[in-house]
């Protein structure tokens, strides 16, 4: 993690940082926000940090903290017409985007898709239809073509787990259904369109890192008994092996065969070789831990967190599983190397005197980076970290009430406060360079 070879820097995803809503096409997020009930403070991401007038100043921003590189998605609305033809002016504001990263050595680190699918393809079924994933892969081609080497990674998806499982079974995201069913459909059609994606990104730009990011939850058993460690098996199943293991292993956990027929996916023959394309990297996801028991009407039932510190959105605060969940994926798994892609903490911030003094946020990442430190000691091959997130955003369904931002931003001036956190940051990588000079 010492190494100069080592790459720090923060993430962001379009729908939750451009704004500029009437510049690009209408998203599945444009209309989950219009429903009423669905986001916690009734706001959207019509304009949220104005990232798409301000990215130039954001640039200068992250260049100032020292970056080695920036994490962020390109709006498939903003990009790609319904006839497949591409909006330039969508092209041309993430073309300025890379070549002001590039100039200012920041490696830009894309996304394809962060939950954003264009409204014009939810209202030909979504990721419930089988083409869109082939409508992902000419996404794919058009946006590897467009920007090419520019770009030192591509990632086709982040987190299907949470486009499916949120976004069709809980209905708590975007497009808003609740079926099991529909969530198995959805999540093969995501893995799908990563498989087709892969082979496009490699010949369209072959010196690029090119994987995808998956979200992990590692799942611990309440008690040590037989039933509550099954339960926790069944949830680390269900949660996080279902997206790791075709990619690595072209196949879906071994739960697959205890669901019912209505709710299997329909696999073409072929259609888990595609997914198990071979990776340049895996992005690592990591917020909290969850605990499971066992109970005799369900598979699992998870706990909610025990006495132990938690942030703003509840989430245990317990580093200790970041480690473990590292050592457990390379052991179990032939991994290409590792990015930690997001890792962060919503505080109640707030501004005093001109300063925001998160000192439990510093304390997050401090122990955070501790543990990924400490799988990389055990061997486990971590190239690289993103804080989540750069700027205080649009948090999905909890709108602007939660604030992750290594930056403070007054939504109604758009004024950016770096945050302590970010001091911090900013000093960590300082003394890191000067040590390799």
């Amino acid at each position: 993690m010492h190494s100069p070879e080592f790459l720090f820097g923060s993430a962001t995803s379009s729908y939750q940082i451009e704004g500029g809503a009437a510049h690009r096409l209408p998203s599945i997020w444009d209309t989950f926000c219009s429903t009423p009930g669905k986001i916690r403070d009734h706001s959207d991401g019509s304009v949220a940090c104005d990232h798409i007038s301000r990215w130039s100043e954001d640039v200068d921003l992250m260049a100032e903290l020292g970056f080695d590189a920036y994490r962020f998605s390109i709006s498939w609305p903003r990009v790609i017409n319904p006839d497949g033809s591409m909006r330039e002016e969508g092209i041309a504001f993430n073309a300025g985007l890379l070549d002001r990263l590039n100039d200012n050595g920041i490696r830009p680190f894309v996304t394809l898709y962060h939950w954003d699918l264009p409204q014009y393809i939810e209202d030909q079924g979504g990721w419930l239809n089988r083409e869109t994933a082939y409508r992902f892969q000419e996404y794919a081609e058009s946006v590897s073509n467009a920007f090419g080497s520019r770009v030192y990674s591509y990632a086709t998806l982040n987190e299907p787990f949470c486009s499916a499982y949120y976004g069709y079974e809980t209905g708590m995201h975007a497009p808003g259904r609740t079926s099991k069913a529909e969530a198995m459909r959805a999540g093969h059609h995501l893995l799908l369109a990563h498989g087709l994606a892969m082979p496009v990104l490699q010949r369209n730009s072959p010196n690029s890192l090119n994987g995808i990011v998956l979200n992990f939850t590692p799942c611990y058993p309440a008690t040590d008994s037989i039933e509550d460690k099954q339960a926790a098996q069944r949830a680390d199943e269900t949660f996080n092996q279902w997206y790791i293991r075709p990619l690595m292993e072209s196949l879906y956990p071994s739960i697959i065969d205890s669901l019912p027929d209505a709710e299997k996916p329909e696999i073409h023959p072929g259609d888990m070789d595609l997914i198990a394309q071979p990776l340049d990297f895996l992005g690592v996801n990591y917020y909290t831990r969850a605990v499971y028991r066992a109970d005799p009407d369900r598979p699992f039932v998870r706990l909610p967190p025990g006495g132990g510190p938690t942030t703003e959105m509840g989430w245990e605060i317990f580093p200790d599983a970041f480690t473990d969940l590292l050592l457990s994926l390379d052991r179990k798994y032939s991994l290409p190397p590792l990015y930690i892609t997001e890792n962060g903490a919503a505080m109640d911030d707030s501004i005093d005197q001109g300063l925001i003094n998160d000192q439990r946020r510093v304390r997050y990442f401090q122990e955070h980076l501790a543990a990924v430190n400490r799988a990389m000691e055990q061997g486990v091959d971590v190239r690289g970290y993103f804080a989540w997130s750069l700027l205080d955003n649009f948090e999905w369904a909890e709108g602007y009430e939660k604030r992750f931002g290594i930056v403070y931003v007054d939504y109604a001036t758009q004024k950016r406060t770096v945050k302590l956190f970010g001091r911090s940051f900013k000093d960590m990588l300082r003394r890191r360079k000067q040590g390799a000079e």
